[in-house]
């Protein structure tokens, strides 16, 4: 693989990389004792959910879009011993293992494996404590937790490969999630941009940093221009961790002058903005009915000094956007067609997450068939993926995969 720069800056640029991660043994350690704990609603069969997300990355190698897997490019970071130590020590320390003698048997048992991508494998799947020879209930979390079968647990979520960072502009918000549970996911994006051959010679600025206190996830990040974000205020991302970003992204040279703070309701089926609201052409957005009412908007802008200069936005959603991205006539798609029965199962199943390849031209779960053809009549074009299993996790195309390169926008 060739030295990579990041260069995202927009929703719809040409797609040219994008990074994924195909779906493993992880979903078969969900249980429905464990779905509360590792964020998940239902169960999806992983057969299909794999044969599903091969047909999501089809589209876009058929589409000219390289395709990189997280486990694919985290494993090839673990060629150098000592990095493969020190990633090693960093996911045991967050897995909440209780002793030290615990830890020594962990990193004992994986150091075991002779092929760094099984290991990998091993450390997203989760390890069940039989695995691990010698393991005792020495303590009285372990009495008292002793019909929890894992010693670390599985990383379902990794599939979502949107939410640990997110590429803007030239650099990267390597973001801290808002529960204990998805934010080991961060360390692959860590590891790999500082230590693969890939990335490791290229600066990539970090516009947020994993050991901040404050949420922010990629789910709720959109670069809608060159010149503007939207970022929204949303069950999973704080106000405090936007200024934070805000503050980093606007003193350095990126050509970013605005966001747009999307303040939406706090619910699982809003989890994110882009559950909510994406773009799909200069002039068009999908957007889910049911946030328009209660939504409000911020813009943050650079100040003097290190101040933001933050103002409320009293003027409909569109009229927003045209003033921001100096484009008229903006058009909302929504989803279900506005219909509140369509509207609120088709955005149930992701229907306003869409993922543009090119201006005009989106992914698209083939379960949505009602926003599905409202976008195919505002002259949209559509790569329609299977979505039987995937969307079990709660999550579309957009979810499921971060671009790292687009073309620029003329």
């Amino acid at each position: 693989m060739d030295r990579k720069s990041m260069n995202v800056y927009s929703e719809i640029g040409k797609l040219k990389t994008v990074l994924l991660h195909r779906p493993g043994k992880e979903i078969e350690n969900l249980t429905p004792d464990l779905m509360g704990r590792l964020l998940f609603d239902d169960i999806p069969y992983l057969k299909v959910a794999r044969e599903e997300h091969d047909s999501f990355a089809n589209i876009f190698r058929n589409n000219g879009v390289e395709v990189l897997y997280v486990e694919d490019l985290i494993s090839e970071c673990m060629t150098d011993n000592e990095v493969k130590n020190m990633f090693l020590d960093d996911f045991i320390n967050e897995a909440n293992v209780q002793s030290q003698k615990k830890i020594e048997l962990i990193k004992e048992y994986l150091l075991e494996f002779h092929d760094n991508r099984q290991m990998i494998d091993k450390m997203i799947e989760g390890i069940r404590k039989e695995e691990i020879k010698d393991y005792k209930k020495t303590s009285l979390i372990d009495i008292i937790d002793c019909d929890h079968p894992f010693i670390i647990d599985p990383m379902p979520n990794l599939y979502f490969a949107r939410d640990p960072f997110a590429t803007i502009g030239k650099g990267i918000s390597l973001n801290k999630m808002k529960t204990v549970t998805r934010n080991r996911e961060t360390l692959f994006a860590k590891y790999i941009f500082k230590y693969h051959h890939a990335f490791r010679d290229s600066y990539i600025p970090l516009w947020y940093k994993r050991e901040e206190s404050c949420p922010i996830e990629g789910g709720d990040i959109l670069v809608l221009s060159d010149k503007l974000i939207a970022i929204g205020i949303s069950e999973r991302t704080d106000p405090l961790a936007i200024e934070i970003f805000a503050k980093n992204i606007f003193k350095s040279d990126e050509s970013f002058e605005t966001i747009l703070a999307f303040d939406i309701p706090k619910k699982r089926a809003f989890m994110h903005l882009d559950t909510v609201f994406t773009m799909v052409d200069y002039d068009k957005f999908t957007i889910h009915p049911e946030i328009e009412g209660p939504l409000t908007l911020y813009s943050i802008r650079k100040g003097s000094e290190k101040e933001l200069i933050i103002e409320k936005e009293t003027m409909q959603l569109e009229q927003i956007l045209e003033k921001y991205l100096e484009v008229e006539n903006i058009k909302l798609i929504r989803c279900g067609n506005g219909d509140t029965v369509h509207a609120g199962r088709e955005q149930w199943n992701d229907g306003s997450n869409t993922l543009a390849i090119a201006p005009g031209e989106v992914i698209v779960y083939s379960r949505n068939h009602v926003t599905n053809k409202i976008l195919e009549e505002n002259g949209i074009k559509l790569h329609i993926m299977p979505s039987s299993e995937l969307s079990r996790g709660r999550g579309g195309p957009r979810c499921m995969s971060m671009p790292l390169v687009r073309e620029n926008l003329k």
